[in-house]
Formats: structure tokens, C-alpha cells, sequence
């Protein structure tokens, strides 16, 4: 684990898993830092390079470079499920290869905030002490994490959402943009808050609320 978003591993080179839109930012993040990229992996050969970073193929040519040869960088993002973020990770997490933490040179983040392997935090997001964020899980452009919020493995905040203090946010739940959560919310693993929702009550595992206040409007598909 890390902490106060002090990179404790070596830094070898990168693989992006992933072409879209996430991967650009990403892309962008890593070469302002300077790290060396080997390239990124996307099924779509069509593809063009990202920033002059050229693609190297579909996620199965990660398996050319043994673990200890390259980190690798999440490159998914999620609009309404994090599943598909959550099975690329955990796919090759079970072979061995490491993910990198991604994290923006004008993120603000406290002193002793917690901050597990591959998580990724974007321009202008702030979290504040005694929070702490899960593996593989994003904070994005300018969202706030108030003091001690606890932010589980693969979730995703979206740009621009607020969490009050104390607030919990389980594995794989997505928080949407501009979002605001009350202080002492929960929300459930695998929830779904909708992208302006205001959120009063705890969201229970696998469900989906909208609105002002929000409202439970169904079941996710995490």
C-alpha cells in the first residue's frame, strides 16, 4: 500500500491495457511524469496511436514481458459498471504483473491518506486525511473525498462528485458525475449513483439511484 500518493515501487516501464478515452488522460498523465510507456493493448486494430504511444495489440501480448519486466496500467474507465474494469485487473493480477498507480502532479491529496496498488487520480481531484482508496479504483477529474472516506477496490468516482466526510463507498460501486453524497452515506457494493444525484440515505449493495433526493430506480449488473 501506499500512502499520501508516494509511488513505493520500482518504476519499470508501462503497458496500457486499453485505447479509449480513460487511456488518453492516462496517456497524458504518464508522459508529463516521464515514464517510460511500451505501448497500449486494444483489440480494435484499427486503432491509432494515443499521444505517439502506439498500440501493440490485443491484451494478449501483455503476456510477452514477464511480470517483473513491466507494470501495467488499467486503462477502462466505466460509465455505469466497473465489471469489466474490475475482470481485466484481476485477470492479470492472477498471473503475477503489478498495476501502477496513476496519479496527477495538481491532485491534492492530506497527509496519511491510504492509497492502494493501480489506483488512478486525475487534475484537481482533493481527498482529504484519513481517507483511503481501494485497489484499482479511480477518482477523476476534480472529484472532492472529504476526511475519513473509505473508498473500496474498483469503484469509480466520477468527475466532478463530492463525498461529504465519513462517507463509504463499497467494491465496484460507481459514483456518478457530479454527484453529491451526504456525510455518513454508504453506498453498497456495486452500487450506481446517478450522474447530478444527491444522495441523503445509503444505497445498498447493487442498486442504482437517481434524482434530488435520490431514489432507488433499480438493480445494477454488478
Amino acid at each position: 500500500m501506499m500512502e499520501s500518493g508516494r509511488q513505493t515501487a520500482t518504476q519499470l516501464p508501462v503497458i496500457i491495457l486499453g485505447g479509449g478515452g480513460h487511456a488518453k488522460v492516462l496517456v497524458d498523465i504518464l508522459l508529463s511524469a516521464h515514464r517510460q510507456i511500451l505501448g497500449y493493448t486494444d483489440p480494435d486494430e484499427t486503432r491509432s496511436p494515443i499521444l505517439d504511444v502506439k498500440r501493440l495489440g490485443d491484451d494478449e501480448v501483455v503476456l510477452n514481458y514477464r511480470p517483473e519486466e513491466a507494470h501495467l496500467v488499467n486503462g477502462v474507465g466505466s460509465v455505469a459498471s466497473t465489471l469489466l474494469r474490475k475482470k481485466i485487473y484481476d485477470r492479470f493480477n492472477a498471473k503475477g504483473y503489478s498495476f501502477a498507480s496513476v496519479i496527477h502532479p495538481s491532485a491534492t491529496i492530506a497527509s496519511g491518506v491510504q492509497l492502494s496498488e493501480g489506483v488512478q487520480i486525475m487534475a484537481g481531484a482533493i481527498l482529504q486525511p484519513g481517507s483511503s482508496v481501494g485497489t484499482n479504483a479511480i477518482i477523476n477529474t476534480g472529484a472532492i473525498i472529504d476526511h475519513d472516506c473509505v473508498l473500496g477496490a474498483h469503484a469509480h468516482i466520477a468527475p466532478g462528485a463530492v463525498l461529504s466526510g465519513c462517507v463509504r463507498v463499497d467494491s465496484g460501486a460507481h459514483i456518478g458525475t457530479g454527484a453529491c453524497i451526504i456525510q455518513g452515506v454508504s453506498i453498497g457494493a456495486g452500487g450506481v449513483v446517478g450522474a447530478g444525484a444527491v444522495v441523503i440515505n445509503d444505497v445498498p449493495p447493487g442498486v442504482t439511484t437517481v434524482g434530488v433526493p435520490a431514489k432507488p430506480v433499480g438493480r445494477t449488473l454488478a
